[in-house]
């Protein structure tokens, strides 16, 4: 069976998170703060790990560095509070492999933990990803690439808008253009394309 590492300061989270990948057919282990987790790195079973990113003491990304700094190899899923892309962005290039903002769907989070837990095999797929995306990107203009670089980087619309010198209104329809042209469905997903691009 497939393990889950679930690490969360909050106990009712932790419970329906359990109760939620136990009924998917997934096993979850508890964790209520990384230095838990890190406890055990030398006998952590195989599988992956869910982490919130808000946590006293340790932070979900301070969780993520002490673990490869450990050799720890799991896939990590962080979980982020709405729209906190510039945390986002920075959890992604601290090597987790995906993350998604509260709340989230039920089937949306066990995609992405299915998906973290075939990753050991999975290089060619991400190289035909990464390709793919870059096709994408091939085909913004020169305007919609400077808002889709504004909006990854975590503008807002009246940051961005500022930035390049074009109303918010403007930026609202280049972004629309962008999500559209990029297939992606939500801003977190938009900046997961950004930082796959990348990383090749």
């Amino acid at each position: 069976m497939s393990l889950v590492h679930v690490v969360d300061d909050d106990a009712a989270m932790r419970d329906s998170l359990a109760f939620l990948l136990e009924s998917a057919g997934l096993q979850a282990r508890l964790y209520d703060s990384g230095a838990a987790l890190l406890a055990r790195a030398s006998e952590l079973e195989p599988g992956c790990v869910l982490t919130d990113v808000r946590m006293p003491g340790m932070t979900g990304l301070e969780l993520v560095a002490k673990a490869k700094g450990l050799g720890l190899t799991h896939p990590i899923i962080v979980l982020t509070g709405h729209a906190d892309v510039s945390l986002a962005v920075e959890a992604m290039k601290a090597g987790v492999v995906d993350f998604l903002e509260k709340p989230f769907a039920d089937d949306v989070l066990l995609a992405a933990i299915r998906a973290a837990l075939a990753l050991g095999d999975s290089e060619g797929n991400r190289a035909a990803e990464r390709a793919e995306l870059s096709e994408r990107l091939s085909h913004l203009t020169a305007r919609e690439r400077e808002v889709f670089d504004a909006i990854v980087a975590g503008d807002s619309n009246k940051a961005a808008a500022s930035r390049l010198g074009i109303s918010p209104r403007t930026v609202e329809i280049y972004r629309a253009n962008v999500m559209a042209k990029m297939k992606a469905q939500s801003l977190s997903d938009l900046v997961r394309m950004a930082l796959k691009c990348e990383q090749g």
